[in-house]
C-alpha cells in the first residue's frame, strides 16, 4: 500500500427532508422548556421525511447530484459503499437500488463493474465505508470511489431521543490528490461490545396476534414465533452518552499515540467535527479529553465523584466556552436545523465546518481538521484531515445554508400523521428527486420489492 498517496475528498453532495418541525413547537407539546433544547443542546429544527422519501430517495438523490455537478462518467466510479442503520432489507443493499436507478440515467450496464456493498455499524458505518474506500484508493490512485451515509433516525414518541430525530443523505467523492481534504492513514481506534443503544429483532407469540392456541399459517409466516422489527431503537440515553465519552477518549489518545505527539494533540486542529446525535453533543462530552491533555490534568481529583464533579466546573469555564466556540461551532450549524442523521452525521459536520468558512471568508488552506467519529455498539475512530487548495471553490458548490433556510415547517398533527404513516399524500408535491413509487404486494416472487423513479 502507498501510503505516500495523498488521498481524500475530491467533491461532495448532500440531500435532505424539504420539511422540518420546529423544535420549539416540539417542546411545548411535550411540556418541555424550549430553551432546555434550544439552548442547552442546540436544536432548532426536527427534519422529517415526506411520504415520498425513505434513505433510498436520499442516497439517490445525493448520488444524482454528485455524478451531474462533478460530471462524472460511470467507468470512473470504481465502487460506492454506502454506511447506514436504516437498510430497508436484510439482505439486498441500498447500493444495488442506487445502481439500478443511476443505470436508469446513464444506460443499461453502464455500472456494471462498479463494486457496491452497505456496511453496518450504528452511526459509524459511514466513516467505516470511508477508511475502507481511502485504502483501496491507495492502493490504487488513478480509481474513484463514492461513499455515501443515509439514514432516518427516528425514536419512539414521548421518548428522551424523539427531539433529537433527523434525515438525509451526504455522498464523498474520494480520490488521489483531491481538492478539499486529504484524510491521513493513522486511525485511533477505540471499541467494546456494550448495548448502549441498537435495534433487535423482537418476537411475539404467534397467539399473541391470532388469538388461536394453534399454531395457523399467518400471512405466510409457519413459525409460532412472529419477528417484529422496529426502526426506533432500544437505547439507554444516560448510558450511551457514557460510551460515547469512553470511546472518543480512547481513539483520541489512541490516535495521539499513533502520531508521536508530545503537546497537546486538539490545539493542532483548526476545529474538530464528531459525530452528532444532538447539535451541542460534542461540546458537551469533550471537557474530559481537553483536561486529560493539557496542564488541567494536574488539578484532576482521583475520587469517582470528585472527578465528575472537576469535569464538569472545567466545562462551564469561560475558556472552555470560549474554546468549543471556536473549534466546535462551525460544525454545529447544519445538526442544529437537520438532526441527527446517523452516518451522514459527521459528514454534514464536515460540510457545515467549510460552509461557515465560506461565508465568512476565512483562508483555511493547509489547517488540520480533527474527526472523532462514533457508533453505539461501541466503536470510536479518530483521525485527522489536511484541507486542500480547492476546498471554496468546492464548497462553494453546495449552497448548504440557503438549502437549510428553504425548508418548509409542519404542524404537530402534520408530525404525527407522517410519524404513524397516516398520510397518504406527500406534505409537499417532489419536484427533480426521486420518490418511492410502489412497493410490490401481489407478485409472490417479489413481494415486497421497492420501486423508486425520478419525479420531473
Amino acid at each position: 500500500m502507498n501510503y505516500d498517496v495523498k488521498v481524500g475528498i475530491d467533491a461532495f453532495s448532500f440531500d435532505i427532508p424539504k420539511i422540518y418541525l420546529p423544535i420549539k413547537d416540539l417542546a411545548i407539546a411535550r411540556d418541555i422548556e424550549p430553551a432546555k433544547l434550544e439552548k442547552g443542546l442546540g436544536l432548532r429544527k426536527m427534519s422529517l421525511p415526506d411520504v415520498h422519501q425513505d434513505v433510498i430517495v436520499f442516497a439517490a438523490n445525493a448520488l444524482k447530484k454528485l455524478l451531474e455537478q462533478e460530471r462524472l462518467r460511470p467507468e470512473e466510479i470504481c465502487r460506492i459503499y454506502v454506511g447506514t442503520e436504516s437498510g430497508i432489507d436484510s439482505s439486498k443493499p441500498i447500493g444495488s437500488f442506487l445502481i439500478s436507478l443511476m443505470e436508469d440515467l446513464y444506460g443499461e450496464g453502464s455500472f456494471e463493474h462498479c463494486d457496491v456493498v452497505d456496511l453496518t455499524f450504528a452511526c459509524i458505518g459511514g466513516v467505516d465505508a470511508l477508511h475502507n474506500s481511502l485504502d483501496y484508493i491507495r492502493v490504487n490512485p488513478d480509481k474513484k470511489a463514492i461513499v455515501i451515509g443515509t439514514d432516518y433516525a427516528k425514536y419512539d414518541l414521548n421518548s428522551t431521543g424523539e427531539y433529537t430525530q433527523g434525515a438525509g443523505a451526504v455522498a464523498l467523492l474520494l480520490s488521489a490528490n483531491p481538492k478539499i481534504i486529504s484524510i491521513s492513514n493513522k486511525i485511533g481506534i477505540s471499541t467494546q461490545g456494550v448495548f448502549d443503544f441498537f435495534k433487535p429483532k423482537r418476537s411475539l407469540s404467534k397467539k399473541e396476534v391470532t388469538e388461536k392456541d394453534t399454531n395457523p399459517i399467518w400471512f405466510g409466516i409457519e413459525e409460532n414465533e412472529i419477528d417484529l422489527f422496529k426502526e426506533q431503537p432500544v437505547f439507554d440515553g444516560q448510558y450511551s452518552n457514557m460510551c460515547y465519552q469512553n470511546r472518543l477518549k480512547g481513539a483520541y489518545f489512541h490516535l495521539k499515540k499513533l502520531l508521536s505527539v508530545e503537546t497537546t494533540l486538539y490545539q493542532q486542529w483548526k476545529n474538530i467535527i464528531v459525530h452528532s446525535p444532538y447539535s451541542f453533543q460534542g461540546r458537551r462530552m469533550f471537557s474530559e479529553i481537553y483536561a486529560l491533555d493539557s496542564d488541567l490534568k494536574e488539578s484532576l481529583p482521583t475520587q469517582e465523584k470528585e472527578y465528575a464533579d472537576k469535569i464538569k466546573e472545567i466545562g462551564k469555564t469561560e475558556e472552555y466556552q470560549s474554546f468549543v466556540k471556536e473549534k466546535f461551532a462551525p460544525a454545529e450549524v447544519a445538526s442544529s436545523h437537520i438532526g441527527n442523521m446517523y452516518t451522514g452525521s459527521i459528514f454534514m459536520g464536515l460540510l457545515s465546518t467549510l460552509s461557515y468558512h465560506v461565508k465568512n471568508n476565512t483562508e483555511i488552506t493547509g489547517e488540520k481538521f480533527g474527526f472523532l467519529a462514533y457508533g453505539s455498539g461501541s466503536k470510536s475512530k479518530a483521525f485527522e484531515g489536511i484541507v486542500e487548495k480547492d476546498w471554496k471553490t468546492q464548497s462553494e458548490k453546495l449552497r448548504l445554508f440557503e438549502t437549510l433556510d428553504n425548508t418548509y415547517a409542519i404542524d404537530m398533527d402534520t408530525y404525527h400523521s407522517l410519524y404513524k404513516k397516516e398520510l397518504k399524500k406527500s406534505v409537499l408535491t417532489p419536484k427533480n428527486e426521486y420518490i418511492l413509487e410502489r412497493i410490490e404486494n401481489e407478485n409472490p416472487v417479489l413481494i415486497g420489492a421497492r420501486y423508486y423513479k425520478f419525479k420531473k
